[in-house]
């Protein structure tokens, strides 16, 4: 049986508390965690302190090798840490249209190797016989990262590899959920990286907070719910912490009726449903032109109708199961609020016989903004599709929601598409795409869906201060 153990100061950690790990496929236990406490918190931070001088210190260049080997080692060790990915968030090894575990390695192996290459020169703003006055870019000391459960490993890759860029010492929290291909990468990670520099422990609430208050911790990044990241918020502020919060969202499609339906509705139901729609920048509400809507929804729902889910582990499978029980169930009180609110269910609808934590791809079709289907993020394999009738009103309507994560647009009038793209209220915009992150642009939220930004050089700064020297000439 696989053990998920902690890692500080570059050495294995067990503990007495140890959790149970569930393949959502099969509701199998497959895996042992070994969680941490507060004094667990504290010697993981202490190691991270300590390794930070040497860190900080090595060149760029030396810097941006050590993460090199690391994107080695994840290639070299790929096909393992992909079983691992499948086995405990349920996604398919290859999945719809590509977008499975294999991805999700192919991804973390990009974006560190990316990642490594992008610098941070001197700034020069002023240099005459006056005075020089350059802006420096500098580590901020030990970043803690708090990861989800539906991209583990990825989302890891995304924290951890720009703060180590900057020169930051790293502690990682996985999620309960999903802590075994991240505490195998934390593994590798450490056979080429000093010790200390990255460190892992695992945990629920207890380590949690013991992150959010630590007083030695200078910045975390966090990607999950909004209640969660107001609750980090709330107890880093304490120690003015920075941080960089990727929180929910609820991503708005708006359709504009020039498109063909049949150019369009396999890419619809793809950036809705992959990973079986549990990714915080997945198409979650999609609004259709009032002369084309009958179109579309039978499109969706033929699709629907048609994929397979299943194990991941089987090859033939477009989608796996929802990651836990408690996802599952938010997912089928969201369909019974819409069943029971005159929405109409086109194709799914239902959860699937045996075990695992299965539901079917589900298109609802008659719900509108203020019902909770369209309300409230899904998280699961469902897509409601709503009718409009006049632009600017379909924009406010997508506007109107407390989430800014991301939006699209769709139509062959590409200046059109741009102009609404502009108006919505979102950090992303897609112009007949949806959820096509890059680790050369920078994506984050607005609104609740979020505070700072990650990838690209503007992620890197937001691991980084700020320090202006000026040099007086005499």
């Amino acid at each position: 049986m696989h053990q998920a153990k902690m890692i500080i100061n570059g050495v294995p950690n067990t503990s007495d508390n140890v959790v149970d790990v569930i393949n959502p496929a099969t509701e199998e236990v497959f895996a042992q965690c070994h969680f941490g406490d507060r004094d667990t918190v504290n010697a993981a931070v202490s190691s991270a302190r300590g390794a930070f001088p040497l860190w900080s210190n090595l060149s760029d260049e030396k810097r941006k090798a050590k993460l090199l080997e690391v994107a080695s080692l994840l290639e070299s060790n790929m096909h393992e840490l992909m079983e691992l990915v499948t086995m405990e968030s349920g996604k398919p090894m290859n999945g719809l249209n590509g977008i499975g575990s294999g991805m999700e390695l192919g991804g973390s192996i990009a974006w560190t190797q990316v990642g490594a290459s992008f610098d941070l020169p001197v700034e020069v703003i002023q240099d005459n016989e006056e005075a020089r006055v350059e802006v420096h870019r500098k580590p901020l000391g030990v970043v803690a990262s708090i990861t989800p459960w539906n991209w583990p490993l990825m989302i890891a890759i995304w924290h951890v590899i720009p703060a180590l860029r900057a020169g930051n010492t790293v502690l990682i929290k996985p999620s309960p959920y999903t802590p075994v291909a991240t505490s195998r990468f934390v593994e590798l990670a450490n056979s080429v990286l000093p010790a200390g520099v990255l460190n892992l422990v695992h945990g629920d609430t207890e380590v949690g907070t013991a992150i959010s208050e630590h007083r030695d911790i200078n910045k975390i990044i966090f990607t999950g719910s909004t209640p969660t990241g107001k609750k980090i918020m709330e107890l880093s502020a304490s120690s003015l912490k920075r941080l960089t919060l990727e929180l929910g969202g609820n991503d708005a499609g708006i359709v504009l009726p020039d498109v063909q339906v049949s150019e369009i509705a396999d890419k619809l139901f793809g950036v809705a449903f992959h990973n079986n729609g549990q990714t915080c920048a997945a198409l979650k509400r999609l609004y259709v032109h009032e002369s084309q809507y009958d179109e579309v929804c039978e499109a969706l729902a033929s699709i629907a109708n048609s994929v397979k889910v299943g194990n991941g582990m089987n090859p033939d499978s477009d989608l796996g199961p929802l990651q836990n029980a408690r996802q599952l169930h938010i997912v089928k009180s969201l369909v019974e609020s819409a069943r029971e609110n005159r929405g109409v269910i086109l194709a799914g609808g239902r959860e699937l016989d045996g075990p695992g934590y299965f539901y079917a791809p589900t298109i609802i079709a008659d719900q509108t903004d203020g019902d909770r289907v369209v309300d409230e993020e899904q998280f699961g394999p469902i897509l409601p599709v709503i009718k409009y009738s006049d632009l600017d009103e379909v924009i406010r309507r997508a506007n109107r929601n407390d989430a800014g994560l991301g939006g699209s647009v769709w139509s062959n009038d590409l200046d059109r598409a741009a102009d609404v793209a502009s108006r919505l209220e979102c950090g992303t915009v897609w112009i007949n795409d949806h959820g096509a992150v890059q680790p050369d642009a920078p994506f984050g939220g607005v609104k609740q869906s979020g505070i700072g930004v990650e990838f690209g050089v503007q992620g890197l700064k937001e691991c980084t201060s700020i320090q202006t020297i000026k040099i007086a000439k005499l």
